[in-house]
């Protein structure tokens, strides 16, 4: 019996010690739908080892600020997080065509480009010694401002938040003043008059309590943005191969999941907007009009900047 009790003993022992757990840091705070669908990844990988890999998720920000994530996990500060794909369009323009105004703006079109995006980015990352696990969009993106906007003249002069490169150029065309904020600082740069109008998610918008602050919401489809899952490619390498077919079967079922999600998000958070109170109307055409021209001129400039591998994305995609 006592020797039965000495091994039982070891094999827990030995069990505790492979165990291991990671941070996890996420830009968005619990309530959004990017971060839940998270919580519900790391919760299957648990269920998938036995608890052999435990992912604590640290969301809104709080442990690594959003810009620093992706540095935070190339140099295994943390083994694995989340971020916006586009924030990486400086390193290369592939990062960032998601972003690019009116080349995507549904999700049929925003799964298109991600199959044409996605093998482009895994090399991109692998030489950064990063792995992509999973891609998940937000809702395509609206207008939000003080009052109805007619043309995009109506723009000139506001304060515009931005949240990359693109969308800094956006409202530089636009004859507005970019201003960087991050999504959990919306509300008070509104409420201070650093932003006056912002080109967001409906999912951003409600998160953020936009009835608060502005009046209108226009669902002008101008793109289909993603979040994206990444691992450090030594610290995966590092799992027992059981232990990776966890995480990889775990990420399938979270982008499948976060697709849907982000569908289901688009039509119930518009909802969401005027049951606050917020008035939302379909853009002008003129609007619509305006938009196209300062999209495909920014087009344009992105073809003449982007390196071969972010046209053959554009090429695939076109296809």
């Amino acid at each position: 019996m006592k020797h039965a009790m000495i091994v039982a003993t070891a094999v827990v022992t030995a069990a505790s010690a492979q165990a291991e757990t990671w941070d996890m840091p996420t830009p968005y705070g619990d309530s959004t739908f990017h971060t839940q669908n998270i919580l519900t990844f790391a919760e299957d990988i648990k269920k998938a080892t036995d608890g052999a890999l435990e992912i604590t998720v640290h969301s809104a920000g709080s442990l690594i600020p959003h810009a620093e994530i992706r540095n935070a996990i190339r140099s295994r500060q943390v083994p694995i997080g989340e971020f916006f794909l586009s924030r990486l369009s400086n390193d290369d323009l592939a990062f960032g065509i998601d972003s690019q105004p009116l080349v995507a703006t549904s999700y049929d079109q925003a799964r298109a480009l991600w199959e044409a995006q996605k093998p482009v980015i895994t090399d991109l990352l692998a030489e950064q010694g990063l792995m992509p696990l999973y891609s998940v969009p937000w809702p395509a993106q609206g207008l939000y401002t003080n009052g109805e906007i007619a043309t995009v003249e109506d723009l000139n002069g506001l304060r515009f938040r931005a949240y990359n490169a693109a969308l800094e150029e956006f409202a530089t065309l636009a004859g507005a003043a970019p201003v960087q904020v991050e999504a959990s600082n919306i509300p008070q740069a509104f409420s201070t008059g650093q932003v006056e109008a912002m080109i967001t998610s409906p999912s951003t918008g409600v998160n953020s309590t936009a009835w608060d602050f502005v009046t209108h919401y226009s669902p002008i489809n101008a793109w289909v943005p993603k979040n994206i899952v990444v691992v450090n490619q030594r610290v995966f390498d590092r799992l027992d191969a059981d232990i990776q077919s966890a995480v990889l079967e775990a990420a399938t079922a979270a982008e499948t999941r976060g697709w849907e999600m982000s569908a289901a998000e688009a039509t119930e958070m518009t909802a969401r907007l005027a049951e606050n109170g917020i008035t939302v109307y379909e853009p002008s055409a003129e609007l619509l009009d305006g938009l196209k021209s300062i999209g495909g001129y920014m087009l344009t400039n992105w073809k003449d900047e982007a390196s071969e591998p972010a046209l053959k994305i554009l090429t695939d995609y076109q296809k």
